[in-house]
């Protein structure tokens, strides 16, 4: 069966719960960050460290998209206070709290699997459960820096500042995170990610 034509489900899953698909977000994660703008070459020990802070948060959350038992996309969040300091400091030396904020980790997706609306779906779960938790103000994430000149930037790769913008988010260039990661071919190195942001509406 094509893969244009199969049902993709999507199920969320919190807390300890995750850890029974932390090897698929690990695999995801170093699989599709390996392309632009990430360029991160995987590393298991820095998954296992990143990943843990899902697995300690009573309120995060994982979507995982499937094709039968195949793992082809998954979404995280959790609440910012949960998260590592790097993610809250930028908040710490605001006028936002982090008790305010939900943030959302990433959403990786195999690349046959594009385009067919899970982005939306994964959105929509994660924003329903930060709004399912109460007191919540924010919904919010990081995307990486890239220099519009930079050699590596394939020519017809599209980024996701529309997509993002629908969705009622708006850069904060004053809020930013620097973390290291290893790059493709160049090693480790420090990078700069800025947040993005949406008011949580109840509805």
């Amino acid at each position: 069966m094509n893969t244009a034509t199969r049902t993709i489900e999507t199920r969320t899953l919190s807390g300890t719960a995750i850890q029974a698909h932390v090897v698929d977000l690990a695999r995801l994660r170093i699989e599709v960050f390996r392309g632009w703008p990430y360029l991160y070459q995987g590393d298991a020990r820095y998954e296992a460290n990143y990943l843990k802070v899902y697995l300690q948060s009573a309120h995060s959350i994982v979507v995982l998209a499937t094709e039968g038992d195949k793992v082809v996309g998954a979404s995280t969040g959790l609440p910012l206070e949960d998260e590592s300091e790097a993610f809250r400091k930028p908040f710490e030396d605001s006028s936002i709290s982090p008790a305010e904020v939900f943030y959302f980790g990433e959403s990786v997706l195999l690349p046959p699997y594009r385009g067919r609306g899970l982005g939306h779906r994964f959105f929509d779960a994660r924003e329903a459960h930060a709004r399912s938790l109460g007191g919540l103000r924010w919904t919010a994430f990081c995307a990486v820096q890239r220099d519009g000149d930079d050699p590596r930037r394939p020519p017809f790769h599209r980024g996701h500042e529309d997509f993002w913008r629908k969705r009622g988010y708006s850069p904060r260039p004053d809020l930013s995170v620097r973390l290291p990661w290893n790059e493709v071919d160049v090693g480790e190195m420090d990078h700069v990610l800025t947040y993005w942001m949406r008011p949580l509406e109840r509805v």
